[in-house]
């Protein structure tokens, strides 16, 4: 029985080719991490998952590939804290929590128009990132139950 997540990942290579990518191992089994994990991966946490199972793999080939795949519209990139780059898939706006305790970051389902804003005070807008930051409830829970 085939699952959603299955024909997803076997149509990775026409994915890449409806982008204008030409779809190499390294490049599908990258956005494949990618589709799989659906966590914020940084470059380096693809590059360890990958690593072993394509020994050639670069982390010069890692950041080359994802910067292709954000150029392309494929996926997003943004960062919490300036120090690294994260990647997601997603179809949808939406908005990031990240719990200063645990440093876990969370989609959050955040419907507003500010996400559809081409321009701002005659200023041209390319694209939208918006972080809250606090205790998420796990970390409130325990916190709480001490």
């Amino acid at each position: 029985m085939l699952t959603a997540k299955t024909n997803i990942i076997e149509n990775i290579p026409a994915m890449l080719q409806n982008k204008g990518i030409s779809p190499s191992i390294q490049r599908i089994k990258i956005f494949e991490v990618i589709l799989k994990n659906r966590v914020h991966s940084s470059a380096d946490y693809i590059y360890r998952e990958l690593v072993h199972e394509i020994p050639t793999l670069s982390k010069t080939t890692v950041y080359n590939t994802l910067a292709l795949f954000v150029e392309k519209g494929l996926i997003n990139s943004f960062s919490v804290d300036s120090t690294e780059l994260l990647y997601e898939h997603s179809n949808k706006p939406h908005a990031h929590f990240q719990c200063e305790i645990c440093k876990e970051i969370f989609d959050m389902d955040f419907n507003s128009t500010i996400f559809n804003m081409k321009e701002i005070e005659g200023n041209m807008v390319n694209n939208v990132h918006i972080i809250f930051r606090g205790m998420c409830k796990n970390c409130k829970t325990k916190i709480k139950n001490k």
